[in-house]
């Protein structure tokens, strides 16, 4: 019975041996080795032997990205409004040595480091700016922690905000703004719709007047040239009559023909005077129409003497 108890506690005391001396490291995983109460080694992923009794484990830390959800608080901006702000901050751990012995609690020393950088950075905003610097914020809490954060063995990667709550009074003269702001932009477009409207009729009034004026001076600028086509051509035609009746009274027996001509038309040219008029109206020389043939000839001949001069 003896001689079975040691062999238990021998074996107890090598399985706890083995226990203390073989470990295994998961990824992504860094474990602190003290030795003699003093930082000996970072243990990183994989197997790992260590000394029992005289090597320890003193911390383990996760070299993941941690996501650190931190408490709404309240901020004073500017302009003196309270708002109240929460967010989220994302870190890693970059030096598991600093990250043990270069604060006593690297996760409450961030988050708070964030609270009041976060109070700095809205205090020198005015209320309006906070909802459109959200980026510039992040960016500034973001800053200020990481090189806070360098001597904890932590890296900052980034901050995001999720919640700006102003007080309720805030948030109803905001509405009442935005709404104002809306129905102001709704008028100012439909007055440049009504503007813009009776532009274009203007413009397409004037375009027309100016088109119809155009067709109308185009218009009389052909009539004008068809009257003087027609006026050059009646000319051009009288001269070519003139041309060929001298031409004709030239010739033998010319001089009759005219003289039987212009007797027509002298009987003719008295026929329609006495048919326009209820009197009956008679030449005083009725007898002399030889000599009116004459004189006539004369002013044939006299015109016909003009053109060859």
């Amino acid at each position: 019975m003896f001689d079975t108890s040691i062999l238990f506690f021998l074996l107890f005391v090598v399985i706890v041996f083995v226990v203390k001396t073989v470990n295994v490291v998961p990824q992504q995983h860094a474990w602190v080795l003290e030795r003699l109460g003093k930082y000996h080694a970072t243990l990183g992923p994989g197997l790992k032997i260590v000394l029992p009794f005289i090597d320890r484990i003193a911390y383990k830390h996760s070299l993941k990205e941690i996501p650190l959800d931190v408490p709404m608080q309240i901020c004073i901006t500017k302009d003196n409004t309270q708002l109240e702000v929460d967010g989220i901050l994302y870190f890693q751990v970059t030096d598991p040595m600093r990250a043990s012995y270069g604060s006593s609690n690297y996760i409450l020393a961030i988050s708070q480091l964030a609270q009041t950088t976060l109070r700095s950075v809205i205090g020198r905003m005015e209320l309006d700016k906070t909802f459109e610097e959200r980026e510039a914020i992040n960016h500034a809490v973001v800053g200020a922690i990481d090189e806070s954060a360098t001597n904890w063995g932590v890296k900052v990667l980034r901050y995001e905000i999720k919640d700006l709550t102003p007080p309720k009074e805030i948030l109803h003269a905001m509405q009442s703004q935005i709404t104002a702001e809306r129905e102001k932009r709704a008028l100012i477009a439909a007055s440049e719709g009504r503007k813009q409207e009776q532009i274009n009729i203007a413009t397409g009034e004037r375009e027309a007047a100016i088109a119809r004026s155009e067709g109308e001076k185009q218009a009389a600028i052909n009539r004008a040239q068809g009257e003087a086509s027609a006026i050059l051509s009646i000319a051009e035609a009288t001269a070519e009559a003139i041309r060929k009746t001298g031409s004709a009274i030239r010739e033998p027996g010319g001089e009759g023909a005219v003289n039987l001509k212009v007797a027509e038309q002298y009987v003719e040219a008295f026929g329609k005077l006495a048919k326009t008029n209820n009197a009956l109206i008679v030449p005083a020389n009725l007898g002399d129409i030889s000599g009116l043939i004459a004189s006539a000839l004369t002013v044939v001949k006299s015109q016909e003497g003009r053109g060859k001069a």
